[in-house]
């Protein structure tokens, strides 16, 4: 814990001046602390993206990232100053139980993120891909490896820029920062709304009641954390801003869209959000667009750079606008399977299964998956329906219509890609907690709520439990308890305890886990690290092994084929 509480000094320090110099630069006018911050590591992920097309996230680069900091804050150090002093001074507006609730929360956050980290995909390719970045950058073909690795994440890159690999191997606890800035401009909002009685802050200031579900991403790297906090900040200035349209919070909504879309393409239907709002506020803002278009354009170059790079394809894991493989691209044959699969997973389908349904039963089997799956899926069916009803009735703007809009859009994406609620969970809590606004208005009630989540968080946190009744995976089925050995070193970055071997293949040899851990498990392992359960699964089925490119594995990888004799 202590040590977690340390780093984040130093990455609230960082992420303030960053944040602050962007402002300064594009005039954001932006005067809130926890956003401020967000647009620090913004402005991180952009940096560290540029940096890894040309090599690793390492010492060089803190280095060079140290004296960016030292240059801010020198220059503008009054003003960076002044943006501490109004957030104390704000703090102390609060109520005593607001600033309680925000003291055992900053607690509670920070002891989570150094208990045993939770989400799966961390053990099969977050810990690895940052590891990655750390060491080598971005490399070519990497995806050739472990197709996982093509899903390199936006947030990956945020991670290897503040874990501070050169220094210590086990900081890996970036979602649980966003989640407390996520908390304190919630509280904040909450604070507002007991004054202003507007719905849009008391919306975004039942964020917190979301930690008992939310608590579980944040002891890994998990993409989907930064894009559920960041996307209530993006629905608060929209709702309250739609009309009056000024040029500042246009260029903030742009901003904190395109972060989110690079952290997780699958959220792909928040892009309309700032359309919509430019196409409704065209004659004040057609004339000041060049931020926003350049923003725009340095996301997509190194959205697609990164694509093209680590797999091969711009767009991974499609193959759209794919015009040649290069050498170290993935094999067509390995992309379909990857994105069948993805698909085929949100459904808990076979291929055959899948193509012998209609979509209606596809739908049925859907919405009756297994416990939390089924749960999440038919919460989304349900709000879709009744919604429409409590906007009429107690929020008729045009605004909220177009939120709404885009919540099915989204649903409609993801039913033809892949359907896994995780993808969806940003729209589920805004407009559970809309019907909630609609419903609970008492202040006494509301901090009843918040105190009485944080319980709830509290016992999953220090207290052993079984999740029997919401999961059949044994690799999630005990929570992720926080013990007296993580006060002050955090527990490492994998939660499995697996012993690696190494094998070669080809002029490739690698690391692999033993035989008991799953598919497509890393866990931790030194680089380069596959399961080998992986790389003879490929081999027998599609007669591709991966194989370095050269003999310096800084060169990359790319997927051999072999004649049927091998």
């Amino acid at each position: 814990m202590l040590l977690i509480l340390l780093s984040w000094i130093y990455i609230l320090f960082t992420t303030i001046n960053l944040g602050f110099g962007l402002d300064k630069m594009i005039s954001l006018k932006n005067k809130n602390f926890a956003v401020t911050s967000i647009l620090g590591l913004f402005i991180a992920t952009i940096f560290g993206s540029i940096w890894a097309i040309f090599g690793r996230i390492n010492i060089e680069f803190h280095l060079v990232l140290l004296l960016i900091n030292g240059f801010l804050f020198l220059k503008f150090k009054k003003p960076i100053l002044e943006v501490y002093y109004n957030f104390i001074t704000q703090f102390k507006q609060l109520s005593i139980g607001l600033q309680l609730y925000l003291y055992l929360t900053t607690f509670l956050i920070i002891a989570q993120c150094a208990a045993v980290p939770y989400v799966i995909d961390n053990e099969s390719y977050y810990v690895q891909t940052i590891k990655w970045i750390n060491e080598y950058g971005f490399i070519k073909g990497l995806a050739n490896l472990h197709i996982f690795f093509g899903q390199t994440s936006g947030w990956h890159i945020t991670q290897a820029v503040f874990n501070f690999s050169f220094l210590y191997k086990n900081f890996n606890d970036l979602s649980g920062f966003c989640l407390l800035l996520g908390n304190i401009f919630a509280i904040f909002k909450l604070n507002s709304y007991f004054d202003n009685q507007n719905k849009s802050y008391l919306i975004v200031g039942l964020l917190p009641l979301s930690n008992v579900l939310l608590f579980q991403f944040i002891s890994a790297p998990s993409p989907d954390l930064p894009v559920y906090v960041i996307s209530f900040i993006v629905f608060f200035y929209f709702l309250e801003n739609f009309k009056n349209a000024p040029f500042e919070k246009f260029n903030s909504i742009v901003i904190l869209s395109l972060f989110i879309l690079y952290i997780k393409p699958t959220v792909i239907a928040l892009l309309v959000l700032p359309f919509i709002f430019l196409l409704q506020n065209l004659k004040i803002l057609k004339q000041k667009l060049f931020t926003s278009f350049t923003f725009a354009l340095l996301i997509f170059g190194l959205f697609v750079t990164k694509n093209i790079i680590i797999s091969g394809y711009p767009f991974y894991p499609t193959q759209f606008l794919s015009f040649r493989m290069y050498d170290f691209g993935v094999p067509k044959e390995l992309i379909s399977f990857f994105f069948d699969e993805t698909k085929l997973y949100g459904f808990f389908l076979t291929k055959a299964e899948f193509h012998s349904l209609s979509y209606f039963q596809i739908l049925i089997k859907w919405l009756t998956i297994n416990k939390i799956n089924a749960l999440f899926n038919v919460v989304s069916v349900i709000l879709v329906i009744v919604c429409p009803f409590f906007i009429y009735k107690f929020y008729p703007k045009k605004s909220f219509w177009y939120l709404y809009g885009i919540m099915v859009f989204q649903l409609f994406i993801l039913l033809i890609t892949s359907p896994q609620f995780r993808f969806f969970i940003h729209f589920i809590l805004f407009f559970g907690f809309f019907i909630m606004a609609c419903i609970v208005k008492n202040k006494q009630f509301i901090t009843i709520l918040l105190f009485g989540s944080t319980f709830l968080v509290m016992v999953l946190l220090f207290l052993p439990i079984k999740y029997s009744m919401l999961t059949h995976n044994k690799l999630i089925m005990d929570n992720s308890r926080f013990t007296t050995n993580e006060i002050i070193f955090p527990y490492q970055n994998s939660k499995l305890k697996t012993n690696f071997y190494t094998i070669k293949i080809g002029n490739l040899e690698y690391n692999s886990p033993d035989k008991n851990s799953y598919f497509w498990t890393n866990g931790d392992g030194k680089l380069p690290c596959v399961n080998t359960q992986q790389i003879n699964y490929f081999k027998t089925n599609f007669h591709y092994i991966p194989q370095l490119r050269t003999n310096n594995i800084k060169d990359g990888f790319y997927s051999k084929k072999l004649s049927p004799n091998e």
